[in-house]
């Protein structure tokens, strides 16, 4: 018996609707149920050679939809996607981007993450839409403010880029898309815990005056290798990729005393750097005036010692010379010296018989014989 012939539909209730009174749509009538499935039925019986309740008309039925489950099994895997299998809920492999077949379900199903994306976490900071300003920045203290080595406190906002952790090559237990599916109930929630705790460790053991100056680099690097390890240990699927630090800054109520500080520390660091330039370049310049000075005195030394000898060696030479013939030896000596006495000197020689029987008297103008060349002359007209 057609439900349509009944009032109220098979649970009764009339006009009205199954579940009686209540409010009705204002709009067309949609179509009825039982019409579509009496027309399905027609096309099926036109299409079944016998009719649809014949034995051959069954087995055409059973055998479309037997067809049509098969096929359910194909899928398509995007470029950026990687195909999880799984047999029961159970995982039983990996497919790669393209075209792929798995048994239909219930048998099989399959989900297909995506492995190649980059993802980004923002630790510290906010990111919100402004009606005034579009894009507005908002500090979160409680994840930024972090307690140093040296027990001051710093102001840390970072990034974290992770993606899906490849399969390991040959690994049928490590894979990655596996993991990130079945392991970690909220992989976003537990990478950026596992983010804060570590660069609070990382923070804890370093202090401040690297964490603002020169040590970001390897504070970066740290959080990332620490962060790696601690994820493994969960088998969580993710590669970190990248670990950013956005600010690192004192607490706002301190920074100005902060900045002045640091100016403070630069002055030092400046001052330092100059006397250190003046201490390199005075020190081997003194260094090489004592190393002249000590060159010069053994030169000195080695010069009149070796003079010294010399002398010693002719002086017993002479000595020799002079045993042998004194007379000789003593005559030699004497024109020796004159020679040298009188060498360097302006000489006037008068012979002693111009003078001596009669009465001549010489003269001899000092100041005009020194450096003269007439002075011979002036001495004979003042004789004459």
């Amino acid at each position: 018996m057609s439900w349509k012939n009944q009032s109220g539909g098979p649970w009764g209730g009339g006009p009205r609707g199954p579940w009686g009174t209540g409010p009705q749509s204002s709009g067309p009538n949609s179509p009825d149920l039982e019409d579509l499935i009496r027309r399905g039925q027609e096309k099926l019986r036109t299409a079944i050679p016998g009719g649809f309740g014949t034995g051959k008309g069954i087995v055409v039925v059973v055998a479309l939809a037997i067809v049509v489950w098969l096929l359910s099994g194909f899928y398509r895997v995007e470029p950026d996607e990687q195909g999880v299998v799984l047999r029961f809920g159970k995982f039983v492999g990996t497919t790669n981007p393209g075209l792929n077949y798995h048994l239909p379900y219930p048998i099989e199903t399959v989900l297909t993450p995506q492995v190649t994306r980059v993802n980004r976490i923002d630790i510290g900071i906010r990111t919100g839409d402004d009606p005034r300003r579009g894009t507005a920045m908002r500090d979160v203290a409680e994840e930024s403010l972090m307690l140093t080595g040296d027990e001051n406190i710093v102001d840390v906002d970072f990034a974290v880029f992770w993606m899906v952790k490849p399969a390991a090559a040959g690994s049928t237990e490590d894979v990655g898309a596996a993991n990130f599916l079945f392991n970690v109930q909220n992989p976003e929630g537990t990478i950026k815990a596992v983010a804060e705790s570590a660069m609070r460790e990382v923070v804890g053991r370093t202090n401040i005056q690297p964490i603002l100056t020169g040590a970001r680099q390897n504070i970066e690097t740290a959080v990332q290798e620490l962060m790696q390890r601690t994820l493994d240990g969960y088998k969580a699927g993710v590669l970190v990729t990248q670990v950013q630090l956005q600010k690192v800054d004192p607490p706002s109520q301190v920074i100005d005393s902060f900045r002045d500080v640091q100016a403070a520390r630069a002055d030092a660091e400046r001052l330092q750097n100059e006397a250190q330039a003046y201490a390199n370049r005075v020190v081997p310049e003194a260094r090489g005036d004592a190393a002249r000075i000590t060159q010069g005195a053994e030169g000195y030394k080695e010069r009149a010692i070796i003079e010294a000898r010399g002398q010693a060696a002719r002086f017993l030479s002479v000595l020799g010379e002079y045993q042998k013939a004194p007379e000789v030896t003593r005559q030699r000596l004497y024109l020796e010296t004159m020679e040298r006495v009188f060498g360097g000197m302006d000489k006037v020689i008068i012979d002693p018989a111009a003078g001596g029987s009669s009465g001549v008297v010489p003269y001899l103008p000092l100041a005009p014989l020194t450096g003269s060349t007439t002075a011979p002359a002036a001495a004979q007209g003042a004789a004459k």
